[in-house]
């Protein structure tokens, strides 16, 4: 491997990754609550877990011509750090922070990184930059775009949980960062805060008191699953417009809203609508449908309006770009050449983008060849106790999901990037009843109301779905058309949506999989949901997948496993 030119981009609090770049090319990037079944955001501070995973993908530290890390939230003292521990024990290392808003119409000096030293790593040290969480954000999205593969200019909208939601633009031909300002006044954490006011999301009294109120940064963790959930259940019941004009008056009252303020933000509305008589879905759907109104108003009207006008292109980044109802809505008003949201808009991409961002600082290069299967490679296993396994080929596999109707966990090459299982971690399942659905959120331990997902092939998409556009990696909303909710029930969500994956030749497990399942079934089309224990990512081998015993078969490389004989 050669040496110029390879970086490693590391994110070393929650959702820690690693990342390595060799010139133009994503050589691999592992997140690690993808290691050993460890818990979903997992941290990332034992260096040696970097080491392993560079050892692991042919990196030596040697190799390396430069270090990059995702800066993160200010202490109380105004400094930003993460904890680090390696063979001399544990410690702290400086970085940037969480987010750059900038001087508008102003390029970011040098990005805003944080130049340190001494950064230790397989018993070298290193000088390093650290970039602010959010120009990481900006990076991980536009450097994956077609756009930077043309070195065309874009705006990035960064909206996370401990920010509001921000324009950027990325110029390669000035070699700029540069920030338009604040869209959206409101952090991204409001989303899970409001929510968890609801019995269905609540946070229990004495979580509250041992995490200290929920009301520090920090925090906040405890209600990341919370959004992903409340998404789901908004589907349940529609938005009211009194709602929404109490949403809108107190956020004129109240201005800018901050962490702290995302609390005081939701007991005001939930005050002022008590005499409504809303169900809890109905006051969350209308939340949702108030903060997208007030998105969409924000771009289309905004700082980067004359940008939208000249017909360049958005690109989606931060936790906030997982909400697919707001990515479709923002790609179906026409008010944008280009909707792009990579499969890793929240955290999960962070450490690619730190490192795309310390490549653009080093050579102005932008455009990045990358797969999304770029994550750990499968790690060989054998039969577990009371399973049994046999050579069986794709083509077997679509004829016992066919004949069997039996989930199947599918553990293949190198893992998906991001948070959705894409067809190398995923349950599989026909989805031709609506028992399915049930069945694979009673496997999963989750709610009755949580919808399971479609896998179908591009080709074929626009016959089952509205719009049915090739959507890859399943960020966007679509609606099942006329003759098909009775064929497919078990993907069709309360309202009619799915998160439709399609795949192609360029996904091949999955493609041959549906191609010889439709060939034999007429139905182009599969649940795919992820494989993971409860709270942890996804299975790292076929072994995990047959300890966990949710389902009775496991496909892994060629050979089924099956319990019981």
């Amino acid at each position: 491997m050669a040496g110029a030119g390879v970086i490693c981009g590391l994110k070393l609090t929650h959702d820690g990754a690693v990342a390595v770049l060799d010139g133009d090319r994503l050589v691999f990037s592992v997140e690690a609550e993808k290691i050993d079944n460890r818990r979903r955001h997992a941290a990332l501070p034992e260096l040696a877990d970097v080491v392993d995973q560079l050892d692991r993908h042919g990196v030596d530290v040697g190799d390396l011509d430069a270090v990059s890390v995702d800066g993160w939230v200010q202490s109380t003292d105004g400094l930003a750090g993460a904890r680090i521990v390696d063979e001399q024990g544990e410690r702290m290392v400086d970085l940037a922070g969480y987010a750059v808003i900038g001087t508008p119409e102003e390029p970011l000096p040098a990005l805003g990184a944080f130049a340190g030293s001494g950064f230790p790593l397989g018993g070298k040290t290193f000088e390093y930059h650290s970039y602010p969480h959010a120009t990481g954000h900006a990076f991980a999205s536009y450097s994956t775009s077609p756009h930077a593969l043309r070195r065309a200019p874009a705006l990035v909208l960064v909206w996370d949980g401990g920010m509001p939601a921000t324009l950027y633009r990325i110029d390669p031909g000035a070699g700029t960062l540069m920030s338009l300002g604040v869209v959206v006044p409101m952090v991204g954490a409001l989303y899970p805060v409001f929510a968890a006011q609801f019995d269905p999301f609540r946070v229990p009294a004495e979580r509250r008191r041992e995490l200290g109120g929920l009301g520090d940064f920090a925090q906040l963790e405890a209600l990341l699953p919370v959004s992903g959930k409340a998404m789901a259940y908004a589907a349940l019941d529609h938005p009211d417009e009194r709602a929404i004009a109490a949403m809108v008056e107190v956020s004129a009252a109240m201005g800018p809203v901050g962490i702290t303020g995302a609390f005081v933000w939701s007991h005001r509305v939930i005050a002022k609508v008590a005499g409504l008589g809303l169900s809890d879905a109905a006051l969350i759907a209308s939340f949702q449908e108030y903060l997208f109104r007030v998105l969409r108003e924000g771009l289309a009207n905004g700082p980067g309006a004359r940008y939208f006008a000249d017909g360049e292109p958005l690109c989606l980044s931060g936790g906030c770009a997982l909400n697919i109802k707001w990515n479709s809505g923002l790609r179906a008003s026409g008010h944008f050449s280009d909707v792009w949201v990579p499969p890793f808009p929240n955290d999960a991409g962070s450490a690619i983008g730190t490192a795309c961002a310390e490549r653009f600082r080093r050579t102005g290069e932008v455009g990045l060849e990358w797969s999304v299967f770029s994550g750990p490679d499968v790690v060989a296993s054998s039969a577990a106790p009371g399973w049994s396994g046999r050579p069986c080929d794709l083509a077997e596999l679509a004829r016992l999901l066919h004949t069997d109707g039996e989930p199947v966990v599918v553990v293949s090459g190198r893992a998906e990037l991001g948070p959705r299982a894409l067809g190398h971690r995923s349950i599989i399942a026909p989805a031709t009843t609506a028992a399915m659905r049930d069945r694979l959120n009673d496997i999963k331990g989750r709610e009755h109301y949580r919808p399971v997902a479609p896998i179908c092939l591009v080709d074929r998409a626009a016959e089952v779905f509205a719009p049915g556009t090739p959507d890859p990696h399943m960020l966007f909303e679509h609606h099942i058309r006329p003759g098909w909710a009775d064929r497919v029930p078990a993907i069709v969500h309360t309202d009619g949506s799915a998160r439709l994956q399609t795949v192609g030749p360029d996904h091949p497990v999955a493609y041959e999989l549906l191609t010889e399942y439709a060939r034999l079934s007429g139905v182009p089309v599969l649940c795919n949901t992820s494989a993971n224990h409860p709270g942890r990512g996804f299975f790292p081998d076929a072994g995990s997948a047959m300890r966990w015993g949710g389902v009775t078969r496991v496909w892994s490389e060629g050979v089924l496993y099956t319990s019981g004989g």
